[in-house]
């Protein structure tokens, strides 16, 4: 393994490129740029209205993990670097440069100088250690931050303007974690709030949007941050937002957020489905999509429990599961069959498609093997016990319930007994961390492979109580990994571990789906398929 430079991130492609690994994000529609696909000049002032389908009952950030909050949240925060959309490069934000040890244990931040919170307070090296000392304990909700911050020995001010980080061990994933929301950086003020506080009352931050009210299960506003004049360098708009003034309404049924688009109610929707795609097309709407990296659709099972302990009944669900016909009945246009547990836009993806083929006679066999017998009401059986399994889920998108029914019947067809099991959205975090679930509905977005370790790793909070193994040698290697065809090659090699165990049952790849009224412009991805609205305009 060939030892990398300390260098200047001028000069960061070799180990940008092992972090990101240069992935080429895949579009269909508008992926940026202008998303109206009209003419006319950017113009500032007005309101964007988006109707999204649910709320986490969270507007921190850093606590935040659920994609139709985060459109919102991520307005309000920087983040010391960014990640470019289209080819994965991480570029300077808050941070206008940083070095980086050969092992990858040391990353040397040097910021801007002249940024402000909205509360007046300046970015120095000491707010950005506030904030990563205080990372850590966030608890349940601040799991994604948590783990990108995992095995950090200190963060230290070298000077006011520059701040270091120091891993215990080699941590190849954290400059890419610096671009994600997870690890937006608030004003020291707000980082001494509790992680309570900051749910509902909302953090400072030094983004181009200040938070002006929030109402749970309501609405998000957000007014534009005078005097912005620090924003990515992947920005076109240099200082302040085009807009105003953004809303985020919470318009849980699909049905009634199309309808508010096509009238001119709101000027965007979230989690456009199959059904309203053809109502929402031509006329004053466009359609944008794109997929999303990380960990796909699926289902995270508890791997303690004793059911599922069983190996062959975990396979026998993998098998049961008719991946394509969930993808091509329920959601959006396009939107892909997983392949491996990570989706194909996922940096060292591989496409393990031959280990989840749809084979009910295998799932059949599988279960016999078990000692699951079927028995007269066509559930299967062992020791007076019925085959069950109850799948707790969260209505934070319109294509869950439907998936999870097909689901339903599709393992009911070779013999288990499905229970669906509705949660609040702020109950899944808590729910995971307890133990108590049998499966869980949902996915993970992240554009690094680093988000197994997250998921999967028995040293950090294992929510589907997997088994130490050999898994977790693997997971720790790719992390320290400087050498980018070490790293893909651990990376597959951990897809294969978890397939092949199945840890988890990969269903689908989330592709996000907007419907845009055609006088929105340049409403853009960034490079976790969320939005970025700086740049956007109505006119």
């Amino acid at each position: 393994m060939t030892a990398l430079p300390h260098v200047r991130s001028s000069r960061w492609a070799a180990l940008s490129a092992l972090v990101t690994t240069s992935v080429l994000l895949t579009a269909c529609g508008s992926s940026g740029g202008d998303s109206a696909g009209g003419s006319g000049r950017p113009a500032s002032g007005g309101t964007l209205t988006f109707a999204v389908s649910s709320d986490a009952g969270c507007v921190d950030p850093q606590q935040v993990a659920s994609n139709e909050t985060i459109y919102s949240v991520r307005q309000i925060v920087d983040s010391l670097t960014d990640q470019d959309p289209r080819t994965g490069k991480i570029v300077p934000w808050l941070a206008k440069s940083w070095d980086i040890s050969s092992d990858a244990t040391t990353f040397t931040f040097h910021l801007r100088s002249g940024v402000t919170f909205s509360d007046g307070s300046k970015l120095t090296a000491q707010v950005v250690k506030d904030n990563f000392d205080a990372v850590p304990k966030l608890g349940a909700l601040g799991t994604l931050a948590e783990g990108y911050l995992s095995g950090v020995k200190s963060t230290t001010v070298v000077d006011p303007l520059t701040v270091k980080v120091t891993f215990a061990k080699p941590n190849a994933q954290f400059l890419q974690a610096t671009s994600t929301h997870s690890l937006g950086i608030e004003s020291s003020a707000s980082v001494k709030r509790t992680p309570q506080q900051k749910c509902s009352d909302g953090v400072v931050g030094s983004g181009p949007f200040v938070l002006k009210q929030y109402v749970q299960n309501q609405s998000v506003t957000l007014a534009k941050r005078t005097g912005y004049a620090w924003g990515s360098s992947l920005w076109g708009k240099k200082g302040e937002a085009y807009l105003d003034k953004l809303v985020f309404k919470v318009v849980p049924e699909a049905g009634v957020r199309a309808g508010s688009l096509q009238s001119g109610q709101v000027d965007a929707v979230s989690s456009v489905g199959r059904a309203n795609e053809a109502a929402l097309k031509g006329g004053q709407v466009a359609l944008q999509r794109r997929a999303n990296p990380g960990i796909v659709f699926g289902l995270g099972l508890n791997n303690s429990r004793p059911v599922l302990k069983d190996a062959r009944v975990r396979r026998a669900i993998l098998s049961a599961v008719d991946r394509q016909q969930i993808a091509d009945t329920v959601f959006p246009t396009g939107t892909q069959a997983a392949t491996s547990v990570l989706a194909h836009t996922t940096p060292g993806y591989t496409s393990l498609a031959a280990d989840l083929t749809f084979d009910t006679a295998k799932a059949k066999s599988l279960l016999d093997a078990a000692g699951w017998k079927t028995g007269g009401d066509g559930i299967r059986t062992k020791a007076g016990k019925k085959l069950g399994l109850t799948i707790d889920w969260i209505p934070n998108a319109g294509t869950n319930q439907p998936a999870l029914e097909l689901i339903q019947q599709q393992l009911k067809a070779v013999g288990i007994q499905v229970t669906l099991k509705q949660l609040q959205v702020t109950q899944l975090a808590p729910t995971l961390q307890s133990g108590d679930y049998d499966a869980a509905w949902g996915n993970v977005t992240r554009a690094d492979p680093d988000i197994l370790r997250s998921s999967f790793s028995t040293e950090l909070a294992n929510f589907y109580r997997v088994p130490s193994s050999g898994l977790d040698t693997v997971l720790t290697a790719q992390a320290a990994s400087t050498d980018t065809a070490k790293r893909k090659e651990l990376v597959v090699q951990a897809q294969q571990l978890i397939v092949r165990n199945a840890y988890y049952v990969p269903v689908v790849e989330l592709q996000t789906q907007l419907g845009v009224a055609k006088k929105v412009h340049d409403l853009d991805f960034d490079a976790s398929s969320r939005l970025q609205l700086h740049d956007t305009w109505i006119g």
